[in-house]
């Protein structure tokens, strides 16, 4: 019989250092089979993102994107995750697509942030107030639990919500003055023009960002590479299709020598001193859905 995850329930069970600890043991199996396909009826698309790693399994994610349905009191996105055993192909789950997404994205960064950032940061600063923005808060939380957080969103009255759903979250104006302040910089913004600028950085920063997925985005200046040493979680999801890295490559301002090492060379995650600025780029990817799918459904099983 079929697992069926809902959002609700399905994370009940879920703790995000647990999530970490299966992102990295996922990628000491060996590379994961990924593909993405596409399906377009006007301004309406069916994405579906494939990924199959040995000893883990198959995991189908699929989303249909109406972007008219809000306007009909109907949410944009809906999906599931299709998940298969490793061993036969057997349908072992059904799961909710916003919970995988959920735990997937923002656990995503805290890896690297448990692996990079200062032990005794405690000055967070989440730039972007929408549903991520407070994911990050929660998964940030669990790992560095003595940390102030404070939010900045270019719509002000955005982030003041969120402070008023956050306990201890404290809403800034000043973007620079906030960055400047910051231990750690986690950014879920959706900006095509850099809303980070490497100037603004000091000494021993952590700096994470998620916001960024196509071509034409990008939340940091070419400043911001060039001071920062560069991580990213896949080399096969960032280098070639998100604009944050693939612009300043094509253009000669870094190399692709210049990112330091994806998921795949985890030892390699490792600050080289208190001072310097190490910068992570979340470009998410189908295998780590099937990693946090098999999470999810092995919690649940446990439950």
């Amino acid at each position: 019989m079929t697992t069926i995850i809902p959002f609700d329930k399905g994370q009940e069970n879920l703790d995000w250092r647990g999530l970490t600890e299966a992102i990295e043991a996922g990628h000491r199996l060996p590379k994961a089979e990924i593909s993405d396909s596409f399906l377009y009826r006007g301004k309406d698309t069916l994405l579906q993102r494939q990924a199959w790693i040995d000893g883990l399994g198959i995991a189908v994610k699929s989303a249909t994107v109406f972007p008219e349905n809000p306007a009909q009191g109907v949410p944009m996105i809906h999906g599931a995750v299709t998940l298969f055993d490793d061993a036969h192909g057997i349908l072992s789950a059904l799961i909710d697509f916003h919970l995988v997404t959920k735990w997937k994205t923002a656990g995503d960064s805290l890896l690297a942030a448990r692996k990079l950032a200062r032990p005794d940061s405690r000055n967070i600063l989440i730039v972007g107030a929408g549903t991520v923005g407070r994911n990050l808060h929660a998964a940030y939380a669990s790992a560095f639990p003595d940390a102030q957080f404070s939010v900045w969103n270019r719509t002000r009255a955005n982030a003041d919500k969120m402070a008023a759903e956050i306990a201890g979250l404290t809403v800034v104006d000043d973007l620079e003055a906030a960055v400047g302040q910051a231990d750690i910089v986690t950014s879920a913004t959706m900006s095509t023009e850099p809303t980070l600028r490497g100037e603004w950085f000091q000494p021993g920063q952590h700096i994470d960002l998620i916001g960024a997925y196509r071509p034409d985005m990008r939340e940091v200046d070419d400043a911001a590479l060039l001071r920062s040493r560069i991580f990213v979680d896949s080399f096969d999801t960032t280098i070639g299709h998100i604009g944050e890295l693939k612009t300043p490559i094509e253009e000669g301002v870094i190399s692709v020598a210049d990112v330091v090492a994806d998921y795949y060379n985890i030892e390699a995650f490792q600050r080289r001193s208190d001072d310097e600025i190490t910068l992570f780029k979340n470009g998410g990817g189908a295998h780590l859905d099937l990693i946090t799918s098999r999470f999810i459904l092995d919690r649940w099983q446990e439950g």
